[in-house]
């Protein structure tokens, strides 16, 4: 391990003296790879830095244990190494965890998109109450903005659809265990008899991609321009600023409609369908791989029925680590750091035992 983390140095070394070259400097796209390598690296670093100094501390106090003849110092040193015999053990476990191969997606942005399933207009209304609940979660990290994409209402409240552009620090890394379908069972408020039904609503959360992952065709593409519906006064509804574009070989159509410029709703259009192409190819690489793993935590098949939100026994379970907590409303208010704390857990246990990378 020791030899993978000095060539790690080595790297972050190098690194750190390209990213002050002129011409890196001045090409953007360079500079902003390496600044990401950097800061990762970065981190490695430092945590070597602690494990070797501790390594040191220990040694130290092993050298006064065996050679010192002051009772009161090697009784210290033996208190000592009680303290930092338990801290290389965590500082090893963190650097193997850090070791393991990262999915190069994790640092990317994320196009989230929440749909009602079954259950009808109760399906809109969970759909409305996830995108509430990822509302909370994105208000709660630092430096994450959220930025609406597309939507479509309800009959009676919530979404038929909506979409969300997610930008931050390692959101894909975070938002990608979310995929797939959520299950709510609850008295709907339409519910005369008092009877607990099930609805479903399915989450798709997709690496954006850059021009440089997913080359477009534009001639691949058909776009029609059409009265947006949304909310914004007259304007919106007299001028021809929504957008919906297909692309002709998959079959794949995106609109967007919430900008009242037809040139920014293009650019979010071409942004949502880019990546949805992308997804296409990653999903059939995740299904690999999680056969590999016989597991499903890594898919991100947004067909698999991942949670269960149980309002009656305020019970949220996700069934792909058998993982429960009893506090819905704390949930249901954007606490899912336990849950994806646990799944990346689990994921990155299956990487090491298998010795796969993403």
């Amino acid at each position: 391990m020791l030899e993978q983390l000095e060539a790690i140095r080595e790297r972050f070394e190098e690194v750190s003296q390209q990213i002050t070259m002129p011409e890196v400097v001045s090409d953007m796209a360079k500079f902003k790879r390496l600044s990401k390598e950097y800061k990762d690296l970065e981190k490695i670093v430092n945590q070597l830095n602690a494990y070797k100094n501790i390594l040191s501390n220990l040694e130290g106090a092993k050298d006064i244990i065996a050679n010192e003849k002051d009772e009161e110092l090697r009784d210290m040193a033996k208190e000592e190494l009680d303290i930092l015999t338990p801290q290389k053990e965590e500082a090893e476990a963190i650097l193997k965890e850090m070791l393991i191969p990262k999915d190069p997606n994790d640092s990317k942005n994320v196009i989230l998109e929440i749909r009602a399933g079954t259950g009808g207009d109760e399906a809109s209304i969970f759909a409305g109450d996830l995108f509430r609940m990822y509302q909370r979660y994105i208000e709660r990290q630092e430096g994450w903005t959220m930025t609406l994409l597309d939507h479509n209402e309800g009959t009676s409240g919530g979404y038929k659809e909506i979409i969300l552009q997610v930008e931050g620090e390692d959101v894909y890394g975070k938002l990608k265990f979310e995929s797939g379908v959520h299950r709510v069972q609850r008295v709907p408020a339409t519910e005369s008899q008092g009877r607990v039904h099930t609805s479903a609503a399915s989450v798709a959360a997709m690496p954006e991609a850059d021009e440089v992952d997913i080359q477009l065709n534009m001639n691949d593409i058909r776009v029609d321009t059409f009265n947006s519906s949304g909310a914004g006064g007259q304007s919106v509804n007299t001028t021809y600023s929504a957008v919906r574009m297909t692309h002709i070989p998959s079959g794949i159509v995106v609109s967007c409609q919430d900008e009242r410029s037809q040139i920014k709703n293009r650019e979010k259009a071409l942004s949502v369908l880019r990546s949805r192409l992308y997804e296409m190819e990653l999903a059939k690489h995740n299904a690999m791989i999680a056969d590999a793993r016989k597991t499903l935590v890594g898919s991100g098949d947004r067909s698999d029925k991942i949670r269960t939100y149980n309002y009656p026994q305020s019970r949220v379970t996700d069934h792909r680590i058998g993982y429960t907590v009893y506090n819905l409303p704390n949930v249901m208010d954007g606490a899912i750091d336990d849950f994806i704390e646990q799944l990346r857990i689990a994921d990155n246990a299956e990487k090491m035992k298998e010795g796969l990378g993403t």
